[in-house]
């Protein structure tokens, strides 16, 4: 479809859309140093602040009526407090740092005002620490920002983190469901309790501050987010959105709200971050104002009435203005029309997203409305810039007090001033709600009404729990894949299950249920059974991932790999009856999966409590139903892999499983055969792999020392250069001949290169914890340098010498090594245009063999690299 068609019809589909919530928004209208020096936006960037204030209209947008009534006794604390705070004191109490870059000492040196700790950042740097290491974390911050040695009025610091689907940080906490999941139940009232428990259990470990609800609207199913939408329906946001800040926050006016047993929450990612363009993360959301005001922003103003106390600024850009620096929507509408009473917090550094900015410096981000910048590794260059800002006229005191002021009004709400360190508070210490059986009790009915049955042949389901019931495929017994990104870290991946003291697998539930009837279990996660099986439960699925990390290019389920659906198939030809439940973070393209199985149900991303799978599935002992299926589909199920853009009420539209599908035990489950052409032409891989199955993916080709692989004399293996000074063979890792052995010779100068046909643009992940990771066997001493390196060329690569990482591994070992990306860029790489990746080199004789190179994170790794001091 032409570009201009489409972006019409998308015009079209969100004014559909707009319509499903007219009823909504109408009722909330009626409801009333050696730091660079503060430098101010380029011409450039005047124009593009400039055009976006034309483009937005206030007026046009909500009115609303903030919930909680003005304090005078509270406005008088607030002014004596900042009356006896410098400029330093009051710029610390707009930065946000990283644990992992801030201690207490700088808590207590600068006067911040807040610290998180993010997706991969941990006391001890230990995704597994106890919950009791993080209460003491929580206990030093809080001392530091009090300490009387510091000067100054001594104002309590607050500490956020992503408890996002429970307080998934922790072990043994309760995990619901990922937002996808939760939006199949249409139970606004479970949302509450939801935020409920997780406020309860993020309080236990110190924490007063969750980053969560995300209230995204997911247009492209392609964002690599998708599961932390509730729907592509603005209305099914919206009837979401207060229920659940009410549940973490309590109720505005009465008894509970903002105690001990509750947090704060931040609505995100405002706005527009689940509209960019092609599903891209962080990407340029290119729609209407009326479009950003009926969908993407559906779900703020029942959240503001909810009393939210704060409101994150999304990564995204807004018709290309980032809108960490968009003015007219932070100030203008957010705070000024719909009378938001909290403070605006950014995320990670995207205020360095912002025209005529970086990470250390950005005085318009501030003055464009973010309140809080959340500067993780950045922090020390925010504050002396912001405070430079400050003393030279960029911006202004009035500006300054204005954000100050927001947020001593949410410390004060929260009781942080009398409330004492975070051990001595109501529940900190007890440690016994993590993971509690009444908090479990919400995740497991979560669970069993967030099941979306798609098909049901013959009515075999529900099945009677005394037969031989075989259980396979790699999710079944894996609580880190039914849990999905942001758990335990921010990836979600390298756990294990020690790591889940609180929680059931699939398994674990389907086992317990069957026995206890009479019946038989076994667990084969290939399939490959000891007994004959009366049927099989077979669970696959996407593993985790977080953010652009989850990025893809369509929606076909494992591009490349059939290994689930044969698994399936080789069942079904056995005369297995097949039942297959499916994991994901996005509904994704499963037609051959669906057809070759007999019954197939969306589970989505359950969490801890795979008992409740059992549930449904399962009959009771005497045959009765136990639960029948609850769960419809909040997103639309794709017809082919590239209907990304599948959203209920547009033009066409025309779904495998349109929004609001799901069957009931009732219904007649049978489903004649499913077209299997994917719509995909060429070859497709998986985001961010890069070397895999001893072969380059799509869109890459190997070089060895300037010769491209198709140029040499044989594009099968063995391939030596000319001079012998490397050669490279094929060797087994997994699979036969799915590694290459790099064999250098010592008499020159030689490398191999991963050479991509455009430009990649690695800044998004370098901002992150993603790592270059290399799952590598050395055979032989290290002699010399290995040089490792990414880039463009001439001047814009960084290069890093691998030898003594690799002399450390074991020999004849295969071992994943991970190198940050961020070392690389300290190193000279230009990541925004990146050419090469990776280039492997050495000038002495060298051993090495690879068998996969691809994005990931530490928690991938065996080893990590150091960035190198320079």
């Amino acid at each position: 479809m032409p570009l201009l068609s489409l972006r019409s019809n998308r015009r079209s589909i969100r004014h559909a859309l707009a319509l499903a919530t007219s009823a909504t928004m109408l009722l909330l209208a009626a409801c009333g140093g050696d730091r660079p020096a503060a430098t101010t936006p380029s011409p450039a960037a005047a124009t593009a602040a400039a055009t976006a204030a034309d483009a937005i209209h206030p007026q046009n947008w909500p009115e609303l009526a903030w919930p909680l009534a003005e304090d005078p006794a509270l406005e008088k604390r607030i002014d004596a407090l900042m009356a006896g705070m410098s400029v330093e004191q009051k710029v610390g109490q707009t930065v946000q740092g990283d644990i992992a870059s801030m201690t207490p000492d700088d808590v207590r040196r600068y006067h911040i005002g807040s610290v998180l700790a993010g997706g991969n950042s941990d006391p001890g740097g230990k995704y597994d620490a106890p919950p009791s290491a993080w209460l003491a974390l929580a206990d030093a911050y809080y001392e530091a920002s009090l300490d009387p040695a510091s000067g100054g009025p001594g104002i309590p610091i607050i500490f956020g983190i992503d408890a996002v689907h429970g307080q998934s940080n922790i072990v043994g906490a309760t995990l619901f469901p990922h937002n996808i999941g939760l939006g199949a139940t249409r139970n606004p009232d479970l949302m509450r309790q939801i935020g409920q428990v997780t406020a309860v259990e993020t309080r236990t470990t110190g924490m007063e501050w969750t980053f969560a609800p995300t209230v995204a609207v997911p247009q492209d199913d392609r964002w690599g987010r998708t599961y932390e939408g509730y729907s592509e329906s603005p209305a099914l946001v919206a009837s979401f959105s207060g229920k659940v800040v009410e549940g973490l926050q309590g109720v505005p006016g009465q008894p509970g709200f903002l105690d001990g047993h509750h947090v704060i929450a931040s609505v995100k990612h405002y706005a527009g971050d689940g509209g960019t363009t092609n599903g891209k993360d962080q990407g340029d959301t290119q729609v209407s104002e009326a479009v950003m005001r009926d969908v993407h922003a559906a779900g703020y103003p029942p959240a503001i009435q909810a009393g939210a106390q704060t409101v994150m600024a999304s990564f995204n850009s807004f018709n290309g203005v980032a809108m960490h620096g968009h003015k007219p929507m932070l100030t203008d509408v957010l705070k000024g029309r719909m009378h938001f009473g909290g403070f605006v917090v950014g995320d990670w550094n995207g205020h360095g997203k912002v025209a005529g900015c970086t990470n250390d410096n950005c005085p318009a981000s501030f003055n464009a409305g973010v309140d809080m910048l959340m500067a993780p590794d950045s922090w020390k260059g925010i504050y002396e810039s912001n405070v430079a800002a400050v003393k030279a006229g960029v911006i202004s005191m009035e500006r300054l007090d204005e954000a100050v002021r927001r947020i001593l009004r949410v410390k004060l709400r929260l009781g942080l001033f009398e409330a004492g360190k975070p051990s001595t508070r109501p529940l900190g210490g007890k440690f016994e709600l993590l993971g509690a059986p009444e908090h479990r009790a919400i995740a497991r009915q979560a669970v069993r009404e967030s099941l979306v049955l798609l098909k049901n042949q013959d009515g075999i389901l529900p099945l009677a729990p005394k037969q031989r019931v075989l259980v396979a495929g790699d999710g079944a017994d894996d609580l880190g894949k039914q849990s999905g990104g942001w758990t335990l870290n921010w990836q979600g991946t390298g756990t294990k299950r020690a790591d889940y003291p609180n929680a059931d697998s699939i398994w674990d539930g389907l086992k317990q249920q069957v026995t206890a009837a009479g019946g038989s279990a076994e667990l084969a996660i290939d399939g490959r059974y000891r007994t004959k099986p009366d049927v099989a439960v077979v669970v696959v699925g996407e593993n985790p991932y977080a953010e652009f990390q989850g990025d893809i290019a369509t929606l076909a389920y494992k591009p490349g790999d059939d290994s689930d659906l044969q698994l399936i198939k080789r069942l079904r030809s056995e005369g297995i009856k097949v039942v297959t439940v499916f994991l994901s973070g996005r509904p994704l393209w499963v037609n051959r999966e669906i057809n070759a199985s007999d019954a197939f149900v969306a589970a989505w991303l359950p969490g801890s409590e795979g008992a409740g799978i059992a549930d449904v599935l399962l009959r009771k002992p005497d045959g009765s139903v136990q639960h029948d299926f609850k769960g419809t589909l909040s997103f639309s199920w794709p017809r082919t892999a590239v209907q990304y853009q599948n959203n209920v009420g547009q033009k066409d539209y025309d779904p495998q499983f349109a929004f609001g599908f799901g069957l009931r035990y009732a219904d007649n489950g049978n489903l004649a055969a499913l077209p299997e052409a994917s719509g995909i032409t060429g070859e497709q891989g998986d985001a961010g792999v890069y070397f895999n199955k001893g072969k380059p993916a799509a869109g890459l080709a190997m070089r060895l020392s300037g010769v491209k692989q198709s140029e040499l004399p044989a594009v099968t293996f063995p391939a030596v250069l000319s001079d012998a000074s490397l050669k490279v063979t094929a060797v087994d890792h997994k699979a036969q001949e799915d590694a290459r052995r790099l064999q250098w010779s010592g008499s020159g100068k030689a490398d191999m290169a991963l050479l991509s046909t455009r430009p990649l643009d690695l800044t998004r992940e370098s901002n992150g914890d993603v790592q270059l990771l290399l799952t590598v066997r050395r055979s032989g001493a290290i002699s010399g340098p290995v040089g490792l390196a990414i880039g463009c060329g001439q001047g814009c690569e960084g290069r890093l010498d691998l030898a003594a990482t690799l002399g450390a591994i074991g020999e004849d070992e295969w071992q994943t090594i991970g190198v940050p990306l961020k070392c690389f860029a300290a190193a000279g790489a230009d990541l925004s245009k990146i050419e090469r990746l990776p280039v492997l080199e050495s000038s002495n004789a060298l051993d090495l063999s690879v068998s996969r190179i691809a994005l990931g994170t530490g928690n991938d790794a065996q080893t990590v690299v150091a960035c190198p001091t320079r």
